[in-house]
Protein backbone atom coordinates (compact mmCIF):
# COMPACT_ATOMS: atom_id res chain seq x y z
CA UNK A 1 0.00 0.00 0.00
CA UNK A 2 1.52 3.63 -1.00
CA UNK A 3 2.55 5.94 1.19
CA UNK A 4 -0.07 7.87 -0.40
CA UNK A 5 -2.99 6.18 0.51
CA UNK A 6 -1.65 6.28 3.89
CA UNK A 7 -1.72 10.20 3.96
CA UNK A 8 -5.16 10.30 2.31
CA UNK A 9 -6.37 8.09 5.29
CA UNK A 10 -4.77 10.61 7.82
CA UNK A 11 -5.96 13.14 5.88
CA UNK A 12 -9.47 11.51 5.88
CA UNK A 13 -9.37 11.52 10.15
CA UNK A 14 -8.07 15.36 9.68
CA UNK A 15 -11.51 16.23 8.30
CA UNK A 16 -12.94 16.09 11.55
CA UNK A 17 -11.38 19.29 12.66
CA UNK A 18 -13.15 20.98 9.34
CA UNK A 19 -16.18 19.92 11.73
CA UNK A 20 -15.10 21.33 14.85
CA UNK A 21 -13.79 24.46 13.29
CA UNK A 22 -16.61 25.43 11.63
CA UNK A 23 -19.23 24.37 14.46
CA UNK A 24 -17.28 25.99 16.70
CA UNK A 25 -17.45 29.52 14.81
CA UNK A 26 -20.57 29.28 12.98
CA UNK A 27 -22.47 30.31 15.67
CA UNK A 28 -20.29 33.79 15.32
CA UNK A 29 -23.16 34.90 12.37
CA UNK A 30 -25.49 33.77 14.58
CA UNK A 31 -25.01 35.49 17.87
CA UNK A 32 -26.74 38.82 17.09
CA UNK A 33 -29.88 38.07 15.15
CA UNK A 34 -30.52 35.24 17.76
CA UNK A 35 -30.10 38.01 20.50
CA UNK A 36 -33.01 39.93 18.99
CA UNK A 37 -35.09 36.82 18.64
CA UNK A 38 -35.32 35.38 21.86
CA UNK A 39 -33.33 38.16 24.09
CA UNK A 40 -36.33 40.80 23.31
CA UNK A 41 -37.38 39.77 27.10
CA UNK A 42 -35.03 42.10 28.63
CA UNK A 43 -33.12 37.85 29.37
CA UNK A 44 -29.65 38.42 31.52
CA UNK A 45 -26.33 38.81 29.51
CA UNK A 46 -25.75 35.51 31.65
CA UNK A 47 -28.56 33.20 29.86
CA UNK A 48 -27.28 34.19 26.26
CA UNK A 49 -23.68 33.26 27.42
CA UNK A 50 -24.88 30.18 28.92
CA UNK A 51 -28.08 29.05 26.75
CA UNK A 52 -26.66 30.57 23.19
CA UNK A 53 -23.28 31.02 23.14
CA UNK A 54 -21.39 28.50 25.36
CA UNK A 55 -23.79 25.47 25.56
CA UNK A 56 -21.99 23.43 22.84
CA UNK A 57 -18.98 24.33 25.08
CA UNK A 58 -20.28 22.48 27.71
CA UNK A 59 -21.45 19.68 25.43
CA UNK A 60 -17.33 20.10 24.37
CA UNK A 61 -16.00 19.46 28.07
CA UNK A 62 -18.44 16.59 28.46
CA UNK A 63 -17.04 14.80 25.07
CA UNK A 64 -13.50 15.57 26.05
CA UNK A 65 -14.04 14.44 29.85
CA UNK A 66 -15.70 11.24 28.74
CA UNK A 67 -14.27 10.78 24.89
CA UNK A 68 -11.58 8.81 25.96
CA UNK A 69 -13.56 5.50 27.34
CA UNK A 70 -15.16 5.08 23.65
CA UNK A 71 -11.80 5.82 22.26
CA UNK A 72 -10.37 3.10 23.99
CA UNK A 73 -13.46 0.59 24.83
CA UNK A 74 -14.98 0.60 20.99
CA UNK A 75 -11.84 2.00 18.74
CA UNK A 76 -10.70 5.00 17.60
CA UNK A 77 -12.35 4.31 14.07
CA UNK A 78 -15.85 3.65 15.38
CA UNK A 79 -15.46 6.65 17.44
CA UNK A 80 -14.51 8.64 14.90
CA UNK A 81 -17.82 7.58 13.07
CA UNK A 82 -20.29 8.23 15.85
CA UNK A 83 -18.20 11.64 16.40
CA UNK A 84 -20.01 12.82 12.75
CA UNK A 85 -22.97 11.84 13.29
CA UNK A 86 -23.01 14.08 16.33
CA UNK A 87 -22.38 16.80 14.24
CA UNK A 88 -24.86 15.69 11.35
CA UNK A 89 -27.55 15.60 14.26
CA UNK A 90 -26.34 19.42 15.90
CA UNK A 91 -26.64 20.97 12.68
CA UNK A 92 -30.09 19.60 11.70
CA UNK A 93 -31.50 20.55 14.93
CA UNK A 94 -30.18 23.79 15.68
CA UNK A 95 -31.52 24.81 12.19
CA UNK A 96 -35.22 24.24 13.10
CA UNK A 97 -34.60 25.15 17.11
CA UNK A 98 -38.06 26.76 18.15
CA UNK A 99 -36.90 28.24 21.59
CA UNK A 100 -33.78 28.55 22.95
CA UNK A 101 -33.73 25.43 25.19
CA UNK A 102 -34.39 23.25 22.00
CA UNK A 103 -31.50 25.36 20.13
CA UNK A 104 -29.07 24.97 23.10
CA UNK A 105 -30.06 21.04 23.17
CA UNK A 106 -28.87 20.33 19.69
CA UNK A 107 -25.95 22.48 19.97
CA UNK A 108 -24.48 20.21 23.03
CA UNK A 109 -24.72 17.52 20.56
CA UNK A 110 -22.27 19.39 18.41
CA UNK A 111 -20.31 19.86 21.21
CA UNK A 112 -20.25 16.34 22.52
CA UNK A 113 -18.83 15.64 19.14
CA UNK A 114 -16.17 18.33 19.31
CA UNK A 115 -14.72 17.35 22.33
CA UNK A 116 -14.76 13.77 21.77
CA UNK A 117 -12.81 14.61 18.30
CA UNK A 118 -9.89 16.44 20.47
CA UNK A 119 -9.29 13.30 22.09
CA UNK A 120 -9.97 10.59 19.13
CA UNK A 121 -8.43 12.33 16.63
CA UNK A 122 -4.97 13.19 17.87
CA UNK A 123 -4.85 9.97 19.31
CA UNK A 124 -5.26 8.33 16.52
CA UNK A 125 -3.35 9.98 14.12
CA UNK A 126 -0.44 10.24 16.67
CA UNK A 127 -0.66 6.25 16.66
CA UNK A 128 -0.35 5.77 12.56
CA UNK A 129 2.75 7.81 12.20
CA UNK A 130 6.44 7.89 12.91
CA UNK A 131 8.64 10.02 15.02
CA UNK A 132 9.45 12.14 11.86
CA UNK A 133 6.46 13.04 10.57
CA UNK A 134 4.25 12.89 13.74
CA UNK A 135 4.22 16.71 14.36
CA UNK A 136 2.69 17.93 10.54
CA UNK A 137 0.45 14.08 10.00
CA UNK A 138 -1.11 15.44 14.16
CA UNK A 139 -1.32 19.29 12.62
CA UNK A 140 -3.11 18.11 9.67
CA UNK A 141 -6.21 18.37 12.26
CA UNK A 142 -5.56 21.87 13.49
CA UNK A 143 -5.65 22.67 9.84
CA UNK A 144 -8.34 21.51 9.05
CA UNK A 145 -9.89 22.94 12.64
CA UNK A 146 -9.07 26.54 11.01
CA UNK A 147 -9.71 25.91 7.55
CA UNK A 148 -13.57 24.64 9.16
CA UNK A 149 -13.03 28.39 10.83
CA UNK A 150 -12.30 30.06 7.67
CA UNK A 151 -15.05 28.39 5.86
CA UNK A 152 -17.52 29.35 8.61
CA UNK A 153 -16.64 33.51 8.27
CA UNK A 154 -17.09 32.86 4.70
CA UNK A 155 -20.11 31.03 5.04
CA UNK A 156 -21.64 33.58 7.23
CA UNK A 157 -20.72 36.45 5.83
CA UNK A 158 -22.10 35.34 2.08
CA UNK A 159 -25.87 33.56 3.72
CA UNK A 160 -26.19 37.07 5.45
CA UNK A 161 -29.08 38.44 4.41
CA UNK A 162 -30.06 35.85 1.79
CA UNK A 163 -32.80 34.02 3.86
CA UNK A 164 -33.93 37.15 5.70
CA UNK A 165 -34.91 36.50 9.29
CA UNK A 166 -34.24 32.65 9.07
CA UNK A 167 -30.37 32.82 7.21
CA UNK A 168 -28.47 31.89 10.95
CA UNK A 169 -30.84 28.64 10.51
CA UNK A 170 -28.92 28.69 7.17
CA UNK A 171 -25.72 29.19 8.45
CA UNK A 172 -26.18 26.38 11.14
CA UNK A 173 -27.51 24.03 9.37
CA UNK A 174 -25.41 23.65 6.18
CA UNK A 175 -22.86 21.68 8.47
CA UNK A 176 -24.66 18.70 8.20
CA UNK A 177 -23.48 18.13 4.55
CA UNK A 178 -20.14 17.79 5.42
CA UNK A 179 -20.85 16.05 8.62
CA UNK A 180 -22.79 13.08 6.89
CA UNK A 181 -19.78 12.87 4.08
CA UNK A 182 -16.83 13.11 6.51
CA UNK A 183 -18.98 9.60 8.56
CA UNK A 184 -19.27 7.96 5.24
CA UNK A 185 -15.37 8.58 4.11
CA UNK A 186 -14.26 7.55 8.15
CA UNK A 187 -15.43 4.29 7.62
CA UNK A 188 -12.93 3.66 4.81
CA UNK A 189 -9.97 4.29 7.35
CA UNK A 190 -8.19 1.72 8.95
CA UNK A 191 -8.20 1.03 12.66
CA UNK A 192 -4.76 2.32 14.99
CA UNK A 193 -2.02 -0.51 15.21
CA UNK A 194 -1.83 0.33 18.44
CA UNK A 195 -5.53 -0.03 19.41
CA UNK A 196 -5.11 -3.48 17.95
CA UNK A 197 -2.12 -4.21 19.93
CA UNK A 198 -3.40 -3.16 23.17
CA UNK A 199 -6.95 -3.66 23.11
CA UNK A 200 -7.51 -6.84 21.04
CA UNK A 201 -3.94 -8.42 21.40
CA UNK A 202 -4.50 -8.61 17.30
CA UNK A 203 -0.60 -8.90 16.63
CA UNK A 204 -1.29 -9.62 12.75
CA UNK A 205 -4.11 -7.18 12.27
CA UNK A 206 -1.83 -4.62 13.73
CA UNK A 207 1.13 -5.78 11.20
CA UNK A 208 -1.56 -5.52 8.34
CA UNK A 209 -2.46 -2.08 8.97
CA UNK A 210 1.43 -1.30 9.56
CA UNK A 211 2.13 -2.90 6.23
CA UNK A 212 -0.85 -0.61 4.79
CA UNK A 213 0.76 2.83 6.24
CA UNK A 214 4.17 1.66 4.81
CA UNK A 215 6.24 1.06 7.34
CA UNK A 216 9.63 -0.25 6.39
CA UNK A 217 10.53 -2.28 9.22
CA UNK A 218 7.32 -3.87 10.33
CA UNK A 219 9.33 -6.17 12.96
CA UNK A 220 10.86 -3.49 14.73
CA UNK A 221 8.34 -1.22 14.60
CA UNK A 222 6.10 -4.25 16.46
CA UNK A 223 8.43 -5.17 19.31
CA UNK A 224 9.10 -1.65 20.02
CA UNK A 225 5.56 -1.36 20.62
CA UNK A 226 5.37 -4.56 22.61
CA UNK A 227 8.14 -3.69 24.40
CA UNK A 228 6.22 -0.36 25.73
CA UNK A 229 3.17 -2.57 26.37
CA UNK A 230 5.24 -5.07 28.35
CA UNK A 231 6.70 -1.81 30.25
CA UNK A 232 2.79 -0.26 30.95
CA UNK A 233 1.04 -3.00 32.00
CA UNK A 234 4.11 -3.77 35.38
CA UNK A 235 2.34 -0.12 36.57
CA UNK A 236 -1.41 1.12 37.41
CA UNK A 237 -3.26 1.88 34.49
CA UNK A 238 -4.62 4.78 36.24
CA UNK A 239 -3.93 8.23 35.24
CA UNK A 240 -3.67 9.97 38.37
CA UNK A 241 -1.49 7.17 39.77
CA UNK A 242 1.33 9.12 40.32
CA UNK A 243 3.59 7.40 37.67
CA UNK A 244 1.98 10.26 35.29
CA UNK A 245 2.48 13.34 36.92
CA UNK A 246 4.59 14.80 34.81
CA UNK A 247 3.12 14.71 31.20
CA UNK A 248 -0.70 15.33 33.41
CA UNK A 249 1.25 18.74 35.02
CA UNK A 250 2.22 19.67 31.13
CA UNK A 251 -0.46 18.67 29.94
CA UNK A 252 -2.77 21.09 32.33
CA UNK A 253 -0.84 24.16 31.98
CA UNK A 254 -0.40 23.86 28.20
CA UNK A 255 -4.29 23.82 28.17
CA UNK A 256 -4.95 26.15 30.85
CA UNK A 257 -2.31 28.86 28.85
CA UNK A 258 -4.22 27.79 25.44
CA UNK A 259 -7.47 29.16 26.56
CA UNK A 260 -6.20 32.17 28.87
CA UNK A 261 -4.64 33.38 25.70
CA UNK A 262 -8.75 35.02 24.70
CA UNK A 263 -8.53 32.86 21.39
CA UNK A 264 -12.26 31.43 21.68
CA UNK A 265 -13.20 34.69 22.86
CA UNK A 266 -11.51 36.71 20.07
CA UNK A 267 -13.23 33.74 17.54
CA UNK A 268 -17.02 33.54 19.00
CA UNK A 269 -16.91 37.39 19.45
CA UNK A 270 -14.99 38.61 16.38
CA UNK A 271 -17.69 40.20 14.26
CA UNK A 272 -19.20 41.83 17.86
CA UNK A 273 -15.46 43.18 19.04
CA UNK A 274 -15.14 44.59 15.39
CA UNK A 275 -18.66 46.29 15.36
CA UNK A 276 -17.42 48.24 18.66
CA UNK A 277 -14.41 49.44 16.55
CA UNK A 278 -16.85 51.07 14.31
CA UNK A 279 -17.45 48.52 11.96
CA UNK A 280 -21.17 48.01 10.23
CA UNK A 281 -22.48 44.54 10.74
CA UNK A 282 -21.44 43.28 6.91
CA UNK A 283 -18.73 45.06 7.01
CA UNK A 284 -17.87 43.07 10.47
CA UNK A 285 -18.44 39.70 9.13
CA UNK A 286 -16.29 40.90 5.77
CA UNK A 287 -13.49 41.41 8.16
CA UNK A 288 -13.87 38.10 9.66
CA UNK A 289 -12.44 36.45 6.79
CA UNK A 290 -9.35 37.94 7.11
CA UNK A 291 -9.19 36.91 10.32
CA UNK A 292 -10.18 33.38 9.11
CA UNK A 293 -7.60 33.93 6.33
CA UNK A 294 -4.68 34.71 8.82
CA UNK A 295 -5.50 31.34 10.52
CA UNK A 296 -5.00 29.43 8.06
CA UNK A 297 -2.21 30.84 6.32
CA UNK A 298 0.05 30.93 9.42
CA UNK A 299 -1.46 27.08 10.79
CA UNK A 300 0.25 26.17 6.97
CA UNK A 301 3.21 27.48 8.12
CA UNK A 302 3.00 26.32 11.76
CA UNK A 303 2.52 22.77 10.41
CA UNK A 304 5.77 23.12 7.73
CA UNK A 305 8.08 23.97 10.95
CA UNK A 306 6.75 22.00 13.68
CA UNK A 307 8.84 19.13 12.43
CA UNK A 308 11.70 21.16 12.02
CA UNK A 309 11.95 23.94 14.50
CA UNK A 310 10.19 21.99 16.78
CA UNK A 311 7.27 22.68 19.26
CA UNK A 312 8.88 24.25 22.13
CA UNK A 313 10.52 26.79 19.55
CA UNK A 314 6.60 27.38 18.26
CA UNK A 315 5.40 28.09 21.72
CA UNK A 316 8.19 30.55 22.30
CA UNK A 317 7.88 32.83 18.73
CA UNK A 318 3.79 32.33 19.70
CA UNK A 319 3.89 33.99 23.17
CA UNK A 320 5.47 36.48 22.35
CA UNK A 321 3.53 37.53 19.52
CA UNK A 322 0.51 37.05 21.54
CA UNK A 323 2.05 39.42 24.26
CA UNK A 324 2.87 42.46 21.80
CA UNK A 325 -0.79 41.90 19.99
CA UNK A 326 -2.90 41.78 22.83
CA UNK A 327 -1.61 44.85 24.85
CA UNK A 328 -1.45 46.38 21.27
CA UNK A 329 -5.65 45.23 20.86
CA UNK A 330 -5.68 46.97 24.73
CA UNK A 331 -4.30 49.92 23.72
CA UNK A 332 -6.28 50.16 20.37
CA UNK A 333 -9.71 50.43 22.14
CA UNK A 334 -7.82 52.38 25.16
CA UNK A 335 -7.08 54.65 22.92
CA UNK A 336 -9.95 54.69 20.19
CA UNK A 337 -7.48 54.09 17.72
CA UNK A 338 -8.89 53.28 14.21
CA UNK A 339 -10.61 50.07 12.98
CA UNK A 340 -7.78 49.15 10.41
CA UNK A 341 -5.37 49.18 13.44
CA UNK A 342 -7.23 46.80 15.71
CA UNK A 343 -8.10 44.90 12.78
CA UNK A 344 -4.18 44.82 12.14
CA UNK A 345 -3.27 43.40 15.52
CA UNK A 346 -6.14 41.44 16.01
CA UNK A 347 -4.60 39.38 12.96
CA UNK A 348 -1.37 39.47 14.24
CA UNK A 349 -2.64 37.68 17.68
CA UNK A 350 -4.54 34.83 15.53
CA UNK A 351 -1.22 34.58 13.81
CA UNK A 352 0.81 34.27 16.90
CA UNK A 353 -1.56 31.53 17.97
CA UNK A 354 -1.85 29.62 14.76
CA UNK A 355 2.05 29.29 14.43
CA UNK A 356 2.52 28.20 18.30
CA UNK A 357 -0.19 27.21 20.66
CA UNK A 358 -3.01 26.30 17.50
CA UNK A 359 0.06 24.08 15.95
CA UNK A 360 1.35 22.37 18.95
CA UNK A 361 -1.49 21.98 21.48
CA UNK A 362 -2.81 18.52 19.87
CA UNK A 363 0.81 17.28 18.35
CA UNK A 364 2.04 17.81 22.16
CA UNK A 365 -0.94 16.19 24.43
CA UNK A 366 -0.47 13.31 22.30
CA UNK A 367 2.88 12.66 22.60
CA UNK A 368 3.26 13.01 26.07
CA UNK A 369 1.36 10.83 27.60
CA UNK A 370 2.12 6.14 27.21
CA UNK A 371 -0.08 4.28 24.48
CA UNK A 372 -1.84 2.76 27.82
CA UNK A 373 -3.17 5.66 29.10
CA UNK A 374 -3.34 8.21 25.90
CA UNK A 375 -6.68 8.11 25.53
CA UNK A 376 -7.27 9.14 28.94
CA UNK A 377 -4.73 11.45 29.31
CA UNK A 378 -5.68 13.05 26.16
CA UNK A 379 -9.12 13.60 27.33
CA UNK A 380 -7.69 15.28 30.55
CA UNK A 381 -5.93 17.83 28.26
CA UNK A 382 -8.65 18.63 25.93
CA UNK A 383 -11.39 18.65 28.56
CA UNK A 384 -9.39 20.77 30.67
CA UNK A 385 -8.98 22.86 27.11
CA UNK A 386 -12.62 23.33 27.08
CA UNK A 387 -13.23 23.80 30.62
CA UNK A 388 -11.97 27.19 30.52
CA UNK A 389 -12.91 27.77 26.65
CA UNK A 390 -16.97 27.22 28.42
CA UNK A 391 -15.99 29.28 31.47
CA UNK A 392 -14.68 32.03 29.17
CA UNK A 393 -17.02 32.09 26.52
CA UNK A 394 -19.92 32.19 29.22
CA UNK A 395 -19.13 35.08 31.26
CA UNK A 396 -17.78 36.94 27.86
CA UNK A 397 -21.72 38.58 27.59
CA UNK A 398 -21.47 39.92 31.58
CA UNK A 399 -18.14 41.87 30.49
CA UNK A 400 -19.17 42.69 26.76
CA UNK A 401 -23.09 43.31 26.24
CA UNK A 402 -23.82 46.78 24.84
CA UNK A 403 -26.23 47.23 27.33
CA UNK A 404 -25.44 45.70 30.72
CA UNK A 405 -21.93 44.31 30.83
CA UNK A 406 -19.44 45.80 33.07
CA UNK A 407 -17.38 46.57 29.92
CA UNK A 408 -20.00 47.79 27.77
CA UNK A 409 -18.13 51.21 27.11
CA UNK A 410 -14.68 49.71 26.40
CA UNK A 411 -13.52 46.24 26.57
CA UNK A 412 -9.66 47.24 26.71
CA UNK A 413 -9.31 45.50 30.34
CA UNK A 414 -10.34 42.35 28.90
CA UNK A 415 -7.15 41.79 26.17
CA UNK A 416 -5.03 43.02 28.70
CA UNK A 417 -5.99 40.52 31.44
CA UNK A 418 -5.39 38.15 28.53
CA UNK A 419 -1.87 39.81 27.66
CA UNK A 420 -0.97 38.81 31.56
CA UNK A 421 -1.35 35.41 31.49
CA UNK A 422 0.40 35.13 28.18
CA UNK A 423 3.61 36.60 30.42
CA UNK A 424 3.18 33.98 32.56
CA UNK A 425 2.97 31.04 29.16
CA UNK A 426 6.22 32.60 28.28
CA UNK A 427 7.71 31.40 31.78
CA UNK A 428 6.30 28.35 31.07
CA UNK A 429 7.69 27.50 28.05
CA UNK A 430 10.76 28.85 28.95
CA UNK A 431 11.34 27.08 32.21
CA UNK A 432 9.20 23.64 32.02
CA UNK A 433 8.33 23.05 28.37
CA UNK A 434 10.80 20.02 27.04
CA UNK A 435 10.86 19.27 23.30
CA UNK A 436 9.43 16.39 21.84
CA UNK A 437 10.25 15.97 18.15
CA UNK A 438 12.20 13.81 16.52
CA UNK A 439 11.49 10.91 19.22
CA UNK A 440 9.26 8.02 18.67
CA UNK A 441 6.44 7.36 21.34
CA UNK A 442 8.06 4.76 22.99
CA UNK A 443 11.24 6.90 23.43
CA UNK A 444 8.88 9.96 24.85
CA UNK A 445 6.95 7.23 27.18
CA UNK A 446 10.56 6.26 28.69
CA UNK A 447 11.14 10.34 28.90
CA UNK A 448 7.83 11.30 30.97
CA UNK A 449 7.43 8.08 33.16
CA UNK A 450 10.65 7.57 34.37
Amino acid sequence: MSKRKASYWTLTVALAGFLFGFDTVVISGANQPIKEIWDTVGIHPLFHGLFIMSMALWGTVIGALFGGIPTDKFGRKKTLFWIGVLYALSALGSAIAWDPYSFSFFRFLGGLGVGASTVAVPVYLSEVSNAENRGSVVARYQFMIVFGIFIAFFSNYLLKGVGGDIDWRIMLGIEAIPAIIYSIMVMGVPKSPRWLLLYNNDETGARSVLNQLGVSDVDSEVAAMKASLGTSSESSKSLFSGKYSLPITLAFLLAFFNQLSGINFVLYYAPEILERAGLAGKESLGSSISIGAVNLVFTMLGMYLIDRLGRKTLMLYGSIGYIISLVMVAYAFYSGASSMFLLFFICMFIASHAIGQGAVIWVFLSEIFPTNVRALGQSFGSSTHWVFAAIITLITPFFLDSERGMFKDNPWPIFAFFAGFMVLQLLFVVFMMPETKGKSLEELEAQFTK
